[in-house]
């Protein structure tokens, strides 16, 4: 073959051009990643569990991922326990288990086999209040109602635990039975936020309920 028939290109010329390529695929967008298999139905565990709820019983047979807060709303139709943070942080979705308050968001529902369940559906009706129900009516402990469940379910437990002597963060002797205060109410009721700000308001109810039980 004639080498005098073959393109000749420069040194700079294939230099320009290779920048420009780069450049190119670099500015190209990356293919996407390929979605998560989605299992089926038959693949997800499931687990069959009874719960106590509000004095009746109830068999369930769940995901086992699935929260306490979600079996109760979206199982068992007790909306007044609410959704608000999901991580635990807001306190709207307190409920009481075995006599003890805790966040529904955080916990597995299939862990509680076999436990006493308290919502806030269980504390009081509207013609039959809770004293708490009653005294957070009177003293305006709320304003837009929903972190409401919560706080009260929240403030049963806080009573229920200076009555059996559980001292709290700012009690200033872990020996001596804890002193009913606004600094220990504060305290005891700092998990559960109410984004209204009735706070004072929620420490007068309680207040006023624990005076009349001692």
């Amino acid at each position: 073959m004639n080498s005098s028939t073959i393109p000749l290109i420069s040194r700079r010329d294939a230099l320009i051009a290779g920048a420009a390529a780069a450049a190119v695929s670099s500015s190209a967008p990356a293919a996407p990643a390929p979605a998560p298999a989605v299992p089926s139905d038959a693949t997800v565990p499931r687990m069959k569990l009874s719960l106590t709820v509000n004095g009746q019983a109830h068999a369930l047979d769940l995901d086992t991922r699935t929260t306490l807060l979600d079996a109760l709303r979206e199982h068992l139709n007790l909306t007044g326990t609410k959704k608000g943070c999901d991580h635990g942080q807001c306190g709207a979705c307190t409920v009481i288990v075995d006599g003890r308050r805790i966040n529904a968001c955080l916990t597995l529902a299939v862990m509680h086999e076999g436990a006493q369940v308290t919502t806030i559906e269980g504390l009081g009706t509207p013609q039959n209040m809770h004293p708490l129900q009653a005294a957070f009516v009177k003293h305006d402990g709320y304003q837009c109602g929903y972190c409401t469940p919560g706080q009260i379910c929240s403030a049963v437990g806080v009573l229920d635990e200076i009555r059996r002597g559980v001292p709290s963060h700012v009690s200033a002797d872990l020996a001596a039975r804890p002193v009913l205060s606004a600094e220990e109410l504060r305290e005891r009721m700092s998990g559960n936020i109410c984004r209204c700000g009735a706070y004072s308001n929620i420490v007068d109810a309680i207040t006023e309920v624990a005076g009349s039980r001692s």
